[in-house]
């Protein structure tokens, strides 16, 4: 099924039938032709950062190959099996389509082999369960949040990461890293100034890093593919990206940190999220994701602190913390619109 415009998919209207799906007959059922198949499947890739666009799709498998050839196959196989399990499920074909089922598994089936190993077996049973799971967890989260027309945002991905990953060194035959990495945190004393290398790999890493990918070449290909969709998905991401550098800096993180985008990559989701994705684009707008995206760099340290105890990661809570609080406070604030 074909989605219209950049900007039309920008809106997220599919989102909408997400909320409604749930509370209402089972969908129109027609079986997945191959071609279709494969475009839904890319566009759960490219759903990562709302775009359900099959080109940027391809863009995005392409970051992720030039990190590794591993990580592509494993972020195309978390799609491939959120998309084939929310058929199996019956959930309703726009959904699907749009590819809305497919990116928490990309970033699930990814996530398990960044920090778990790509190259062990038990990996790859992992990603594939993972990814089946998180379809369920997905459509709880939506009957739940669309009470309040409120998006799953990668909520579902997170909550299963953070599971396997806190839980993993519990398990010999997951866990083959060495010693757990739980720690207290600690205060930061590494140097805080940024040089201008550092300065423009942060800028690309911050977009990589949503992918957990540091390398700035790889962000730059993925920025590359928003920008394909769309330039207004693009700018924001960009905005973000800067946003997040500028509160790093000011606040004294590690510059080693900001540099590989550890600080940068939810603000770059909330700044394209709260402008043109789930908030109609306007110069209020504009300024609300700027708050956000440096709201979400804060959040980012704490979250850190948070889980580190427990040996777990940051993934994209702060992203998905800022996102909501923001986005359920719009309909207070009459200068905003939600899309």
């Amino acid at each position: 099924m074909p989605i219209p415009g950049p900007l039309r998919a920008l809106s997220f209207c599919a989102l909408e039938t997400e909320m409604q799906a749930v509370a209402t007959e089972p969908a129109r059922q027609a079986p997945a032709q191959p071609a279709s198949f494969v475009q839904e499947v890319l566009r759960g890739v490219a759903q990562v950062d709302f775009m359900p666009n099959a080109i940027t799709g391809i863009f995005f498998l392409a970051a992720l190959a030039a990190a590794g050839w591993q990580y592509a196959l494993y972020g195309l196989l978390g799609a491939v099996v959120g998309t084939a399990t929310a058929y199996a499920f019956g959930i309703d074909r726009e959904i699907v389509s749009a590819g809305l089922r497919g990116f928490n598994g990309t970033l699930v089936s990814l996530g398990f082999a960044v920090f778990l190993g790509a190259e062990h077996l038990s990996t790859l049973l992992l990603a594939i369960g993972g990814s089946i799971t998180v379809v369920v967890v997905t459509s709880a989260l939506a009957t739940i949040l669309g009470t309040w027309n409120i998006p799953t945002f990668t909520a579902p991905f997170c909550i299963i990461a953070s599971v396997m990953t806190i839980a993993a060194p519990s398990f010999s035959r997951v866990w083959h890293t060495g010693p757990d990495l739980a720690a207290l945190p600690k205060s930061a004393n590494e140097t805080t100034t940024l040089d201008w290398e550092q300065l423009w790999h942060g800028f690309f890493a911050n977009v990589g890093q949503i992918f957990f990918m540091p390398q700035w070449y790889v962000g730059l290909i993925f920025l590359a593919g928003i920008f394909v969709a769309s330039r207004l998905a693009g700018v924001m991401a960009c905005v973000g990206s800067i946003t997040a550098i500028f509160i790093a800096w000011a606040m004294g993180s590690p510059a080693e940190g900001v540099s590989e985008g550890l600080m940068g990559y939810s603000s770059v989701l909330v700044a394209m999220a709260l402008c043109g994705v789930f908030i109609v684009r306007s110069n209020w707008s504009f300024g609300f994701a700027v708050l956000g995206a440096a709201a979400a760099t804060g959040l980012t340290s704490a979250m850190t602190a948070f889980f580190a105890p427990f040996g777990g990661h940051t993934f994209t809570w702060p992203f998905v913390l800022t996102t909501l609080v923001f986005v359920a406070a719009v309909p207070q604030i009459p200068r905003l619109r939600r899309t």
